[in-house]
């Protein structure tokens, strides 16, 4: 279960960008890695959610720094939008 609803938004927007049809929200935990052994996203996932996090919640990743940092995890995806103004 996720601990907001924007957790909640994150997951539902990572599942819509990325096609993952056969995933619910709840599947993906908060905490896991996005990349590698978590969900096992590539780079070409990366920009994908680069337009959707712009698309979803009007937020730009201006630099590979600040991408790698807000893609690690649902939570610390979260609190990079938590930072730049996105409530819930």
């Amino acid at each position: 279960m996720s601990q907001s609803p924007l957790h909640d938004k994150v997951k539902r927007m990572i599942i819509e960008e990325l096609k993952l049809e056969d995933m619910r929200p709840e599947d993906i935990d908060d905490g896991a890695a996005l990349f590698g052994e978590g969900l096992g996203l590539d780079s070409i996932d990366a920009l994908t959610l680069v337009v959707g996090i712009d698309k979803t919640f009007g937020v730009k990743i201006k630099d590979e720094l600040a991408g790698n940092k807000a893609f690690a995890s649902v939570n610390s995806m979260v609190e990079f939008l938590r930072g730049q103004g996105v409530e819930g």
